[in-house]
């Protein structure tokens, strides 16, 4: 894949004219004394204009009532062409002396609903069967699915039926934790990443050291204020440690919870007329993974195919039960669960350093990370603290 088209031509949506969409971006030292820093910005006619003075966060423009309103004709700084911004971010990814995007959250914790897909859902029982060990997991896979199929996915979670094959499995020792959140009554939602921790457009991702076998995870990311209205949506990479998470659910956080493990972007497409709900839960995610060695991967991952709704998962995640006053980004989950072997025969697939990876789905745009390893990249070191120090330095609070 042609890597700069991929970023120019196709990072905004295929209906961009129709599409209201905010972000975030990083504005480096001016000349005329402008202090470095994270500026809340609006996309209008192919151009960038900087919101900050309304909305110091995107946590805070995204509470405000007003936000259509804002993002479409409120008065801020011309910061030149989204292509401009979109090449220096190729260029350049998260270097702080230049012009880039950044991850659209801020304030927002960043959850993720796990195992609401079939096909992923049956890929973790199978790396929990492996205990991590991708060697192992071609044979289970097919003794797994020669007793329960390929496709649970009619069954409805927390259903008579759902109950039923619980019992059917239970009775044959194949009963698993993931199958209890996949079809149970109860969802999987987790903490991905903390406020500020998330990785932009055409920065890079991180991999824990320490991993043989993982994978990246395309998915759709939901942008929910503190009312628990969803209100906006982006494209996520849920970086992911399968061997981690194979030898113990208990080391999901360090499976899934590393520096730069989280990328978010690359703007973030608040809900109207044009883009609903109903879009959403539409919407077809595509990936495509080139490495430095000549491997291809490619997959996809349908929305239509999800086995709990995107309302349903903000439900889960928040509402009288946990309060989030600064909102949340939730990732949605993936049914992409790359089984092609890269290698060695039945290890399956697994990253290298130096792969790319792009992400796309035509209304929200395209999502464009090269993965590195997490100790190698440049460590998190602007957080909550930072951030409240710059914008009063920059009299936006």
């Amino acid at each position: 894949m042609n890597t700069e088209k991929f970023v120019i031509e196709r990072s905004l949506p295929q209906d961009l004219a129709a599409a209201a969409l905010v972000g975030r971006v990083w504005r480096p030292a001016g000349a005329d004394g402008r202090l470095e820093g994270p500026c809340v910005v609006a996309v209008r006619d192919g151009r960038l204009v900087d919101l900050s003075a309304h909305a110091p966060t995107l946590s805070a423009l995204l509470e405000r009532d007003d936000r259509l309103q804002l993002a479409a004709s409120a008065a801020g700084e011309d910061l030149g062409p989204v292509a401009d911004w979109l090449a220096s971010s190729l260029r350049h990814g998260g270097d702080p002396l230049h012009p880039h995007l950044l991850a659209p959250c801020d304030l927002q914790v960043v959850k993720a609903a796990g195992v609401t897909f079939a096909a992923s859902m049956l890929e973790r029982v199978i790396e929990e069967q492996a205990r991590g060990e991708p060697e192992k997991a071609h044979a289970i896979r097919a003794s797994m699915t020669a007793i329960v199929g390929e496709d649970l996915s009619a069954i409805e979670p927390g259903s008579d039926e759902a109950r039923k094959l619980k019992e059917v499995l239970s009775a044959q020792g194949l009963w698993s934790q993931y199958l209890e959140v996949g079809i149970g009554p109860d969802a999987e939602v987790f903490t991905k990443a903390a406020p500020l921790s998330s990785v932009g457009h055409c920065t890079a991702v991180g991999l824990h050291p320490a991993s043989h076998w993982n994978n990246p995870e395309p998915e759709i990311v939901l942008a929910v204020n503190a009312r628990g209205e969803i209100v906006g949506a982006a494209l996520g990479n849920d970086v992911n440690l399968r061997d981690f998470e194979g030898r113990s659910a208990l080391l999901l956080g360090k499976a899934k919870d590393n520096n730069a493990s989280c990328a978010i972007g690359p703007f973030v497409r608040l809900l109207d007329t044009h883009f609903t709900l109903e879009d959403i839960a539409a919407a077809e995610v595509q990936m495509t993974v080139s490495g430095a060695d000549g491997f291809v991967l490619q997959g996809s991952s349908s929305m239509q195919c999800i086995s709990r709704s995107p309302e349903s998962l903000v439900r889960h995640a928040m509402g009288r039960h946990h309060q989030y006053p600064d909102g949340i980004f939730l990732f949605c989950g993936t049914m992409f669960a790359p089984t092609e072997d890269r290698g060695a025969p039945g290890a399956g697939f697994t990253h290298h350093a130096d792969d790319q990876v792009c992400i796309y789905s035509a209304r929200l745009g395209g999502l464009f990370n090269p993965v590195g390893l997490s100790d190698r990249l440049p460590p998190w070191t602007f957080g909550i603290g930072a951030l409240m120090r710059n914008l009063a330095a920059r009299k936006l609070i």
